[in-house]
């Protein structure tokens, strides 16, 4: 069971790339990122009164949100600083840049958390992980290539840039997820409510400064379904994806390439949508990733 809600939890991956694509096309970049963030966390927010009103209620559903101090909370504003700064990049990169090579970019996040599980908590890959490291270098590099016939130069390109920052930005902050949950000994629920209201308030504090004064920027942004689609699907992704941890038979590193199967949504399916160019070319490299990929999550 917990390998189909991994998949179910890809599934909604997918979509929310397809729909962020979708949001922030020919848009503002700030509110709209505020607007999939507020819309996550008043998803949360009844889970927060559900805790209040009736606990035992809360904890019977498994959606209790529990007190934490006020130094747990330090941390999960760290968290979500991290986040609000990856998610920022990665916005505006989507918004310059073709789904179909934004998003295998993002695929590669596993090669910074394996570092980073190196250098951080010793981990020691084996030779199948380091096949599997060079292989992601190799695809991303075919990726450049493919990116110039677009007009895309990554040595140049500055969104390019960007969002290898969101990933690498990303995969610090799921290694720091493991210093929470494991050494702090937060629920998730408790977590991912938390997580989304310090995240709304910070990008709410951006929209202050770089949005609202601006008359400009307000009348350029746009309304659009996929916003709150966005943060809602995302959230959901979440649950089906702690839900599957739940189980004591899961194994982490299945699931997470279960995950990573939200690739395929967003470069075939995305790429028709948008209709981009070069889909097949982009399979290949494309393929590489998940491969390489696979070889560092499923390596024993």
């Amino acid at each position: 069971m917990w390998m189909y809600l991994g998949l179910l939890a890809a599934l909604f991956l997918g979509l929310h790339n397809l729909c962020k694509k979708h949001a922030v096309q020919g848009n503002e970049v700030f509110p709209v990122l505020f607007g999939t963030i507020l819309a996550g966390f008043l998803l949360l927010l009844p889970w927060f009164v559900l805790s209040k009103v009736d606990p035992a209620l809360a904890k019977d559903i498994g959606l209790y949100i529990t007190d934490i101090p006020l130094a747990k909370h330090g941390y999960i504003f760290i968290k979500s600083g991290i986040m609000a700064a990856s998610w920022i990049l990665a916005y505006q990169a989507l918004k310059h840049l073709p789904i179909t090579i934004v998003t295998p970019i993002r695929s590669a996040g596993p090669f910074f958390t394996f570092i980073g599980a190196i250098l951080i908590y010793r981990e020691q890959p084996t030779f199948t992980q380091w096949i599997g490291f060079f292989l992601i270098i190799f695809s991303v590099f075919l990726y450049s290539k493919i990116g110039k016939k677009e007009g895309i130069h990554f040595k140049s390109n500055k969104w390019i840039f960007a969002i290898v920052g969101a990933t690498f930005l990303g995969s610090s902050a799921g290694l720091y997820d493991k210093f929470l949950i494991q050494n702090l000994s937060l629920e998730p629920q408790t977590l991912q409510f938390w997580f989304c209201l310090y995240t709304t308030l910070i990008l709410l504090g951006v929209l202050c400064v770089t949005f609202f004064p601006n008359a400009e920027k307000r009348k350029a942004f746009k309304f659009r379904w996929t916003i709150p689609a966005v943060g809602i699907l995302l959230q959901m992704a979440d649950y089906f994806s702690f839900k599957a941890l739940q189980d004591p038979d899961a194994l982490i590193m299945l699931l997470s390439a279960i995950k990573r199967s939200q690739i395929l949504i967003a470069v075939v399916i995305g790429g028709l949508i948008f209709r981009e160019q070069n889909k097949r070319k982009k399979l290949i490299p494309l393929v590489g990733i998940m491969l390489g990929v696979a070889l560092i999550l499923y390596s024993k």
